[in-house]
């Protein structure tokens, strides 16, 4: 148990420039007093202890602020930042090194006792704050869930989901083995702003940009031919940077 403790702490200590040293950690960060509780609740659910690890779940919840199911599993190295507002279901799964920050939601969307409800989340998931992931699916490896998105489907390793409800960025899912797919980013933000549907207003921007160019040229090159179009009013040209800044 205290090996496991050391690894929590160091892990903590490696991905929040806020924690200064082990002592503060232990004793003022509820994410891992959560995962400690958490971890007695589970040795009682897993021995026939059900009530005795409920209790203790909520023990935990009063203290901390974080309501973790007993029944849950909960991996190595995981580090719940701030943790406020989070819950976890009985059936959700989260695997070493995942980071959750406060508000998020490992809910299920099913009525059925004894199946897989909850979301299960692979190495290295990152969660934003806020963000609801709701089933019981899995995101892959060092993927990442965006602050407030609300996820219904499977995320792909390495991939990004984003917005409500969420849409999966492929963007990473090629370099998903590389050492950089697997570098650290605070709150599930990536430096280069995958939003799908920013992506799409830039393409449709850029593809109005070089149709207005074409049709000039078609015009110009008209004229010069001798032919006239008549009736084509003169309209304002398209500001392409405007526009780009403005869904930025």
């Amino acid at each position: 148990m205290f090996h496991h403790l050391r690894q929590d702490i160091n892990s903590i200590i490696e991905r929040d420039p806020a924690a200064r040293n082990a002592w503060e950690v232990l004793t003022c960060y509820p994410g891992l007093q959560a995962i400690v509780m958490h971890r007695w609740a589970h040795w009682c659910w897993t021995h026939g202890l059900k009530w005795l690890g409920r209790f203790i779940s909520y023990l935990a919840r009063i203290v901390t602020g974080i309501e973790i199911h007993p029944g849950a599993t909960i991996g190595r190295r995981v580090f719940i930042d701030h943790g406020f507002g989070v819950v976890i279901g009985e059936t959700a799964e989260v695997g070493d090194d995942c980071t959750i920050y406060q508000g998020v939601t490992l809910g299920g969307t099913s009525l059925h006792t004894g199946t897989k409800r909850h979301p299960t989340l692979a190495r290295g998931v990152i969660v934003g704050a806020g963000a609801k992931v709701l089933g019981g699916f899995t995101v892959g490896e060092y993927a990442k869930v965006g602050s407030n998105a609300v996820l219904l489907k499977p995320v792909p390793p390495g991939a990004t989901a984003v917005g409500n409800p969420a849409h999966i960025v492929q963007k990473d899912v090629a370099a998903g083995t590389s050492a950089t797919a697997n570098l650290f980013s605070a709150y599930g933000v990536t430096p280069n702003g995958d939003d799908p549907l920013s992506k799409a207003l830039h393409g449709l921007i850029n593809h109005a940009v070089k149709q207005e160019e074409q049709i000039e040229r078609i015009l110009a090159t008209m004229k010069a031919a001798g032919l006239q179009c008549q009736g084509v009013p003169e309209c304002d040209k398209l500001n392409s940077d405007q526009l780009n800044k403005l869904v930025e």
